[in-house]
Formats: C-alpha cells, sequence, structure tokens
C-alpha cells in the first residue's frame, strides 16, 4: 500500500473540518484567550495557519534546530487572514506532497534545540505527527469556541450543537 495517496486523502479530509472551524471564529473576539497561559484566538488561528507548512518543511530538510532557526510566530491580522494563509499554506503542502516519492518519506527528520534532541523519526512520521498537531489545536479551537458559546460544526460526525438541531427538527 502507497502512504502518499493516504496522507493526501488525509490532508485534504482534515483540512475541510479546519477550514469549518477557522470561518466561525468571530472577528470580535480574535483577541480573546480563555486563561492567561492560553493563546489567544488569533494566535491559535495564526498557528494553524501555519501548521500545513511543516509538510512542505519536512519534505525539503532532514529536521529543524530551534536554537538555529527560531520560531517566529505568525500574527495573522484577521481570520480571513488566518483561513487565507492556512490555505496557502495547505496548497504548498499538497504540491510537495503529490510530488514526493515513497522513498523521500523514508529518511530521518529530527526536531530538536541544540543538544536537546525531541524527536528523531522518519519524514514520513513526521508529517503524520504534524497532521495530529493540526488536529489538536483544532480541537482546543474547539473548545476557546464552545466557552464563548459559538455552535460547534462536526468533525468525524455531528456535533452535539448538530444533533441538537437534527433533534429538534425532527422531533414530533
Amino acid at each position: 500500500m502507497k502512504i502518499i495517496p493516504m496522507l493526501v486523502k488525509e490532508m485534504a479530509e482534515e483540512a475541510v473540518t479546519t477550514r469549518k472551524m477557522l470561518s466561525i471564529i468571530p472577528a470580535d473576539k480574535f483577541d480573546w484567550q480563555p486563561h492567561p497561559k492560553s493563546m489567544s484566538l488569533r494566535q491559535l488561528a495564526s498557528h494553524i495557519g501555519e501548521l500545513p507548512a511543516w509538510v512542505t518543511m519536512v519534505l525539503n530538510t532532514t529536521g529543524l534546530d530551534f536554537a538555529q532557526n527560531g520560531y517566529t510566530e505568525h500574527n495573522c491580522p484577521s481570520v480571513d487572514a488566518a483561513i487565507e494563509l492556512f490555505e496557502q499554506n495547505l496548497a504548498g503542502a499538497q504540491q510537495q506532497l503529490e510530488k514526493a516519492t515513497e522513498d523521500d518519506l523514508l529518511p530521518d527528520w529530527t526536531l530538536r534545540n541544540g543538544d536537546i534532541v525531541y524527536v528523531t523519526c522518519s519524514k514520513a512520521e513526521m508529517i503524520r505527527t504534524t497532521f495530529c498537531q493540526l488536529v489538536h489545536h483544532r480541537a482546543q479551537l474547539g473548545v476557546f469556541l464552545r466557552l464563548l458559546d459559538i455552535p460547534i460544526p462536526g468533525s468525524y460526525g455531528p456535533s452535539a450543537d448538530e444533533m441538537q438541531v437534527y433533534d429538534m427538527e425532527n422531533a414530533g
């Protein structure tokens, strides 16, 4: 079984839910954060927007050393800008992944901070980890939105909000 078609399919499927979640962020709450140690909605949406770029980075490098390449946080000025960043990085990731070969996924890739190695794994595994990070932060976004009493769209089936509407429409 080929890995690249599975990764391309998964990336496309996760993008559908990610778009839904990003699109319901209220512009007037973009700087809201639920706790001082939490990211703001702006930071979280910006980070979600940049995550697909990791696929491109993984395919084109042997690793990332934060000690040599410090992380520069994106600071999208609006919800639309975060969505645009996501779409731009997603398109680049899809293009890079579709032109990759199965052998391109085999070499090791290392995430580190100087002498501290966080993880070394195959490029295929790091791409999957990137997808997991996207889902993790998207779920975090869902909690933030729930705290703001914003109805949440379903991810892998209907959400509690969608089921409530379905139940009301089919009652009686």
